[in-house]
């Protein structure tokens, strides 16, 4: 190979692990002023969402701020979406706290160890592990994870404290102590719902019926409002909240006092120490995680990935899968070493993203340093931010999750699909990633059942003709064989069968095997098993290889009896 060609080769290999290669050199001014618009939009969103998310982690606010920066930075050299934002989500902080139960230290190593397997996933190319999530189980568990979440929320609208958190004692103790509720709160909180879903709907009903110039700023005007709806909201709050403690009035429940400042650049401890000074080995640490180990990885790549091909496809641009498992990994080991927890992409803020115009995914890049700013100087005003706000911010973000209408489209279409949705759906309140795994489990379980019993369509055409559905493999053999039996050579007189392979490419040993005794079965009974249909590309090169074998030792065998010939008369004359 000339050195040109290795030039070449390195740079095309550098541009696919580094996807920032591809589009830096042509950056354009334009794109600046788009990237930065986006990034501040999304970072205004990004903020009040962290916060709250963190409570959902059951995590102190901070530490929502601590894992939405290093994705932007790292997403701009490594990922192939424009429009991708990487940070916590609702889902990632739920199954965050029922892994590791609200302790920060546990949290950073829980990611830094889902970073790795994630990255390991995409280096040795494992992306198609996900097809085997379907997408029932997906909606069974964003489903249950959206009511396990909002309801999570309810008490703090109420201002109620010493609620558990399994969501059976969570729903009775939440009704249990209502009378503790506190007026400032709740009214509060309502008010924060009613603004949140007031601006949401009019923003989803903004309309372009009126082109003039005077009609395109007001929608311009209310688009912006009530994309930043929860910056706004928040602030708001924030400022009353402020006023009436200014007073000496002490109404609402607030976040209080957290850490101020970046957080120290280090690897995340291996060992714990709990309470009474025992020492908790990293073994043991990662025992305590259990299947939340597996879950929490696959659930990460999967809801970034879906993210990211839905915007692929609505901005006619293509993304790598691989690459972006390479994102994500590389984004959680980083993250860990600013005590970030788990992090995956998030639909309303790429959603937001999109809607900006963002052109490229330098605008993730504005995002961090938003959320870097805040972190430096904006931490002491957080102290003031009512927790009945975050609880309304949190809530409205995952209604839109809870999809009624596709158990009815399930029923339609595939009736068996609502089988694993129900059992992901009622074990995820449980537990969530025992709903997952129960899920997954049950799908695959199906997936089996149907390759175990191929459709076989029976016509009578004075002999038996059956038509295979589908290929035919080892767990199909023992229900072919019944069939057969049952229909042809157990009934009086047995019939003849046609056995149509047409839609069969595949064919096992096992299968084979079967077959060949079933052949032997229809001759003592003296009637005929006929193959239809079978595609005989294979068998034609078998043929051919057995033809020349055949050929070979017929054109020897006359050789050696031309010889003896010879012999003979040489010994005869």
């Amino acid at each position: 190979m000339t050195p040109c060609k290795c030039l070449c080769c390195s740079l095309s290999t550098l541009k696919a692990w580094l996807p920032v290669l591809s589009w830096l050199p042509r950056y354009r001014l334009k794109w600046l002023q788009m990237d930065l618009l986006a990034g501040l939009t999304v970072g205004l969103t990004t903020v009040p969402q962290a916060l709250a998310y963190a409570e959902v982690a059951e995590l102190p606010v901070q530490f929502g701020l601590y894992s939405s920066f290093m994705g932007g930075f790292i997403y701009t050299l490594l990922g192939t979406s424009k429009d991708v934002t990487l940070g916590p989500t609702a889902i990632m902080s739920l199954l965050c706290a029922s892994v590791v139960g609200g302790e920060p230290h546990r949290a950073a190593l829980l990611s830094l160890l889902c970073g790795l397997i994630q990255a390991g996933m995409a280096i040795l190319r494992l992306g198609f592990l996900l097809d085997f999530i379907s997408y029932p189980v997906i909606k069974g568990f964003t489903c249950a994870a959206a009511v396990t979440i909002g309801f999570s929320q309810v008490k703090n609208i109420l201002g109620i404290q010493g609620v558990p958190r399994e969501f059976v004692w969570e729903v009775y103790y939440t009704f249990y102590k209502i009378p503790e509720s506190r007026v400032g709160d709740v009214v509060l909180g309502l008010l924060c719902l009613l603004l949140l879903v007031m601006l949401t709907y009019m923003k989803s009903s903004l309309g372009s019926e009126d082109d003039s110039t005077s009609s395109r700023a007001a929608r311009k005007l209310v688009w912006t409002v009530a994309t930043m709806r929860n910056a706004l909201v928040v602030s708001a709050a924030s400022l009353v909240a402020f006023s009436w403690d200014a007073f000496g009035h002490h109404v609402f429940t607030l976040t209080g006092k957290t850490t101020q400042g970046l957080p120290p650049f280090q690897p995340p401890p291996t060992s714990d120490t709990t309470a009474n000074g025992t020492v908790v080995s990293f073994g043991e640490i990662v025992k305590g995680f259990g299947g939340g180990l597996a879950v929490i990885p696959f659930m990460g790549l999967l809801e970034s990935i879906a993210i990211a091909k839905a915007f692929a496809s609505q901005n006619d641009y293509r993304i790598n899968a691989n690459q972006e498992l390479l994102a994500i990994g590389v984004t959680n080991v980083m993250g860990s070493f600013v005590s970030a927890y788990p992090v995956t992409g998030s639909f309303g803020r790429t959603a937001v993203n999109s809607q900006t115009g963002v052109c490229t995914p330098a605008g993730g890049i504005v995002t961090s340093i938003i959320v870097l700013l805040s972190l430096a100087f904006l931490m002491p005003a957080f102290y003031y931010i009512p927790k009945a706000s975050l609880a309304a911010v949190i809530i409205c973000a995952v209604a839109p999750m809870v999809d009624y209408r596709v158990v009815a489209k399930m029923w339609r279409i595939h009736k068996l699909d609502l089988l694993p949705f129900c059992v992901t759906f009622l074990m995820s309140f449980w537990e969530v990633q025992y709903g997952i795994i129960g899920g997954v489990a049950v799908s695959g379980v199906l997936l089996l059942y149907s390759t175990a019993r191929p459709q076989i369509k029976v016509s009578d055409q004075g002999l038996l003709v059956m038509e295979l559905g589908s290929g035919l493999s080892f767990p199909a053999t023992e229900y072919l064989s019944h069939v057969i039996h049952t229909q042809a050579l157990q009934v009086s007189p047995p019939r003849s069968v046609v056995l149509d392979c047409h839609h069969v490419s595949v064919i096992d040993y096992t299968v084979v095997s079967e077959l060949r005794d079933l052949l032997r079965q229809f001759k003592l009974r003296e009637v005929q098993f006929i193959f239809s249909g079978v595609q005989v590309k294979k068998i034609h090169k078998t043929l051919k290889k057995i033809l020349k074998t055949i050929e070979k030792k017929i054109y020897k065998t006359i050789e050696k009896i031309h010889k003896t010939i010879e012999k003979n008369l040489k010994n005869y004359s």
